[in-house]
């Protein structure tokens, strides 16, 4: 398991009422509600964002909204970051988890 695995995985389980699952083949936290906050991805975080924490998010350095099939149609709200970020990753975990337990 490489570092940014074992981080992702520390991460879920420090989010309260959060499990691990799977979204698109790739591991994912999910809420209580079943909606997916946050994936880990080829070494990647993904995290929904919105607003605000979207654009601050953003401006991070090879920060880009997540496109998984690589064809310009990037998943709305879904952002892509790299582990050279990994400072960051546990709180904006944290953000998305909470915005998405409450969707219905």
């Amino acid at each position: 398991m490489t570092e940014a695995e074992t981080l992702f995985h520390k991460i879920a389980a420090d989010i309260p009422d959060a499990k691990e699952g799977k979204m698109f083949g790739a591991l994912c936290i999910k809420a209580p509600n079943g909606k997916a906050g946050v994936m880990f991805w080829k070494e990647y975080i993904v995290i929904k964002l919105g607003g605000e924490e979207q654009e601050k998010a953003l401006q991070l350095k090879n920060a880009k909204m997540f496109d998984p099939m690589g064809n310009g149609r990037a998943m709305n709200g879904w952002v892509q970051l790299g582990y050279e970020h990994k400072s960051k990753w546990e709180t904006l975990s944290h953000t998305a988890m909470e915005s998405v337990k409450k969707l219905k």
